[in-house]
């Protein structure tokens, strides 16, 4: 499945929630992740933030789109890949 996740926390968990995500998605702008990913490993990154975030201060948002097909994705101006910048 194709899924984004997007993420408001605390700034000393920004870090440690970006380099989680990191391990399964595609960084596509600061605090967006997107890819496909299947749902057992799915299961098990929302988990592992749980870990890390406050639940009473933090929010991550995830969205699945079980057919990417369906969505349409349209970039105004430079479209950026963070993860290419660190190869």
């Amino acid at each position: 499945m194709y899924v984004i996740i997007t993420y408001d926390v605390g700034e000393k968990r920004v870090n440690k929630v970006c380099k989680k995500l990191k391990e399964y998605l595609t960084w596509t702008q600061n605090s967006v992740f997107e890819g496909e990913i299947s749902k057992s490993l799915l299961m098990k990154c929302m988990y592992e933030l749980e870990l890390i975030i406050n639940k009473e201060e933090d929010s991550i948002y995830l969205y699945q789109v079980p057919n990417p097909k369906n969505i349409k994705k349209q970039v105004f101006g430079q479209e950026r890949n963070f993860d290419e910048l660190f190869i």
